[in-house]
């Protein structure tokens, strides 16, 4: 293996690898545009698909570096020679694991798109403190899943703490969108259930950096049927990415809870979230079809023969939406936070595009830019390290970065 090096002598400020993926590509693109003065490099398994996507993008200054998945020297002289690494190569579980080892061991900072809760489990339990150590930001969850959520959650109980003072004690989020589905995607949702972590997908505090105590994880379930929310003045039901989304507020609260000295949650803090459909009688009939509809879509995939079904049916890897159905996109993350005195805030992050090709390609260029660019101003300060979150990892300097990119980020903290 590669010796560690110091990050300033590092060949590249930022690698993007599984670049020629299909929202690798987008990334490659994004950087093209967005770059300007940083040392970059596209990464995967293949130097002549690296090289024609470097050519067709426009990207004729980046670098290229040939690391296969399966190969662990390669990606180990990968992370060593880089400042931080941006990795949109799922599904994580089976691909990932390697990169995040070596990123950990050579101080590398790092983000993805995972929304792969029982693979980010096990890279707390094997990489926490080592990252800690070395003061690598190991932040998974950069995209869609779930970066709305999480940053929403956390500044939402800022705005709580600092305007009024007063520690939150829920935040709930109402998410509306428009977009579809690509095969990189579908392929990681296969691969969780075929590796059978039902029953760790149900844990709500699967990502905790401990399980809480005192607590009934009852209370933190997630919701099942649809109701009519007052603060949302709409029919909401669960959305279908909550179980992912939830676990990460989650341990995002946890960690913020043990490093300074405001006190910005609650010891009960609890987070949810659920999906719009509207004010209307006609709402709260689609809204109770569509989670009858989840829960026996949810219940089908169980068994392999819906898995084979969903896979021939759905885009393969490295594949998805047209460009005109990802334009046409949108969502809108509505946030209400509650204070322990009664205070409420209200916040809202909101984009075009479509949000899990898009949207993701916003939210985790705009990490790695955060983390290549703004090192001396990240929460926790030089030096912070571990398996984190974005909203722990990369705070209201994220958030700035998205306002400024043309998201809607309300409040800014």
């Amino acid at each position: 293996m590669a010796a560690r090096r110091n990050p300033r002598d590092r060949s590249f400020d930022v690698v993007l690898y599984g670049a020629t993926g299909f929202v690798g590509r987008q990334t490659v693109a994004y950087f093209a545009r967005h770059a300007k003065g940083l040392r970059w490099a596209l990464a995967g398994r293949s130097h002549d698909k690296l090289a024609a996507l470097r050519e067709a993008s426009g990207a004729k200054g980046a670098g290229l570096v040939v690391a296969d998945a399966a190969d662990a020297e390669a990606l180990d002289a990968l992370a060593a020679d880089a400042r931080v690494v941006l990795s949109s190569a799922g599904p994580f579980a089976r691909y990932g694991s390697a990169l995040v080892a070596a990123c950990a061991r050579h101080g590398t900072h790092y983000c993805d798109i995972t929304g792969e809760t029982p693979w980010v489990r096990d890279m707390i339990d094997r990489h926490h403190a080592e990252a800690a150590r070395n003061g690598a930001r190991i932040v998974p969850c950069c995209g869609f899943d779930s970066v709305p959520s999480d940053l929403g959650a956390w500044l939402a109980a800022s705005t709580l703490a600092r305007e009024h003072g007063e520690a939150c004690v829920s935040v709930k989020a109402c998410f509306s969108l428009r977009g579809g589905l690509n095969g990189g995607t579908l392929a990681s949702l296969i691969n969780i259930l075929d590796s059978g972590e039902r029953k760790r997908l149900a844990d709500p505090f699967l990502l905790n950096p401990a399980p809480p105590k005192g607590i009934d994880p009852r209370r933190h379930a997630d919701p099942v049927a649809p109701h009519r929310d007052a603060d949302f003045k709409a029919w909401v039901g669960p959305f279908f990415m909550g179980p992912i989304n939830t676990r990460v507020a989650r341990r995002s609260a946890a960690l913020l809870s043990g490093r300074g000295k405001e006190r910005i949650y609650a010891p009960d803090y609890h987070y949810q979230e659920y999906l719009r459909f509207g004010g209307g009688v006609a709402a709260g009939l689609i809204a109770a079809g569509m989670s009858v509809g989840m829960a026996v879509g949810q219940g089908a995939l169980r068994f392999k023969p819906a898995r084979w079904v969903a896979e021939a049916l759905g885009p393969p890897p490295g594949q998805g939406p047209s460009e005109r159905t990802m334009d046409r996109g949108s969502f809108r993350c509505e946030l209400v936070g509650v204070g322990e005195k009664g205070a409420v805030v209200r916040g809202r992050i909101a984009g075009r595009g479509d949000p899990g090709n898009r949207a993701t390609t916003i939210f985790v260029c705009e990490s790695a830019l955060a983390l290549a660019r703004d090192a001396d101003t990240l929460p926790g300060g030089a030096g912070y390290g571990g398996v984190l979150t974005p909203a722990s990892a990369l705070g209201d300097v994220l958030a700035r970065r998205l306002a400024a990119a043309g998201m809607t980020i309300e409040p800014l903290a």
